[in-house]
């Protein structure tokens, strides 16, 4: 039997990509391997949001690429964001590479590995931006099982100045409500227990549809789905967040009171520059509603720093922003000069020490608050789900509502009780140690 390595490289919208494409693999019989010197094929599902994605998506492929010299491979198939927008540096200088299957082209690739392997010469799968792939197969998920992300949208009309999304994802679609409720569903007969809407902005999911905002509507049906217990939202833009979401993320008790809100920035004139449609003292009532309604919420946000004529001022005005508000999670990108991106041929770039320089700042103020935050857990009592456990210790790994998986921190529950991967548990919190908390289980310890 033909063994396929899958490689999915990248952020969260491109793993469900790949899982999707798994199952088209698995379906036609391909078995799926993670040793490289047993397989017969790669595919690399590739990133190219920022320089540091784009290189190591290069270099994935070169890795691979060598393993046919001595005849391990027989054949590297590129898919996803790379592919998408570069196909053709790719065929002319990746000659490693024996084909590429582009971001709305993923239904196509088992054809793609068949018509390789049969030494069919047809080099690029590409469906236009506009196309909504509608793969309905199984997924192989390949988070673990307990958890699962559920794309509910494609592409995006927002055209952020620094941003190549709109050029390799096209406009904004939303998958249709019933086949995200039928996924869900079939994840959750899997054994999914925690599901992550995303999307490259997922506040907007439904208006192309349904012609109003819809997260709201799918988020009451997904409530009902049997067998899910969190349901968890990112990507959400600040500005898209009105009365019915925050309505509805207070009534529907699977919904984690978490978000995940996308600023990049606090000053005004730098928000404007980065084609962003919000501003500071928007952001300021943003966020301020959000805790009032939904006082235990757990904010997430990514900021960028040295985005193009970011003066000193206006990079201490961002300061203050995160000082003052005191987000419970925060990552800051260094800015990355994307060719074909507006921003890019701005006049007024700044150095990358300078970049670096802003981001480490930012970083560093908020270990401060973040470190702070923990310690005020301490003798709350959470549930949390557990993510495995330390080899010869009476420690499980979990995360509570506040920590969505890849990006936040853990619990740490000391218990002699045996627990399973994915099982839900009530913990009291003893103490914290930088970003994690430490916990006890709370049945036991009031035992």
């Amino acid at each position: 039997m033909t063994k396929i390595i899958f490689v999915s490289l990248g952020c969260d919208k491109n793993l469900v990509d790949s899982e999707k494409m798994l199952g088209l693999l698995a379906d036609r019989g391909y078995a799926i391997t993670d040793d490289e010197m047993e397989a017969d094929v790669a595919v690399v599902n590739t990133c190219t949001f920022i320089g540091d994605a784009k290189e190591e998506s290069i270099q994935t492929l070169i890795d691979l690429g060598s393993l046919k010299q001595n005849e391990h491979l027989k054949a590297l198939i590129a898919a996803g964001c790379l592919a998408q927008r570069y196909h053709e540096e790719i065929a002319a200088e990746l000659p490693e590479v024996d084909a590429v299957v582009g971001t709305m082209a993923i239904e196509q690739i088992a054809d793609a590995v068949d018509d390789v392997l049969a030494g069919r010469q047809k080099r690029e799968y590409l469906e236009d931006l506009q196309h909504l792939a509608g793969v309905k197969n199984r997924r192989i998920v390949t988070t673990g099982g307990h958890y699962s992300y559920l794309k509910i949208a494609e592409g995006c009309d927002k055209n952020c100045t620094y941003c190549v999304i709109p050029s390799v994802r096209g406009r904004y679609r939303s998958v249709p409500m019933e086949d995200l409720i039928r996924e869900a569903r079939a994840l959750a007969a899997d054994g999914v227990k925690e599901l992550i809407l995303v999307a490259q902005e997922t506040t907007l999911y439904g208006t192309d549809l349904y012609g109003k905002k819809s997260l709201s509507l799918l988020l009451r049906q997904l409530n009902e789905v049997e067998g899910l217990e969190w349901i968890r939202i990112l990507y959400c833009y600040p500005e898209e967040i009105d009365e019915e979401l925050i309505r509805a993320i207070c009534e529907c008790k699977k919904v984690v009171h978490y978000l995940d809100l996308p600023i990049q920035h606090a000053n005004d004139r730098i928000l404007r520059r980065m084609g962003r449609r919000t501003n500071h003292d928007d952001l300021c009532r943003i966020i301020e509603t959000l805790r009032r309604e939904i006082p235990d919420i757990a904010l997430r946000t990514t900021l960028i720093s040295g985005f193009p004529g970011e003066t000193q001022e206006e990079f201490e005005e961002l300061y203050r922003f995160v000082n003052e508000m005191e987000f419970d999670r925060l990552g800051v990108f260094a800015y990355s000069q994307e060719e074909d991106t507006p921003a890019a041929s701005f006049p007024d770039q700044i150095a990358d020490e300078t970049r670096e320089f802003r981001r480490g700042e930012l970083m560093e103020l908020q270990q401060e608050i973040a470190f702070e935050k923990a310690e005020t857990m301490v003798g709350q009592i959470l549930y949390c789900i557990v993510e495995g456990s330390l080899p010869d210790e009476d420690v499980y790994m979990g995360r509570t509502y506040r920590d969505a998986p890849g990006v936040d921190g853990y619990i740490f529950i000391r218990t002699k009780v045996s627990l399973m991967t994915g099982d839900f548990v009530w913990v009291r919190v003893t103490g914290s140690h930088d970003y994690d908390l430490i916990g006890e289980l709370y049945h036991e310890s009031a035992e």
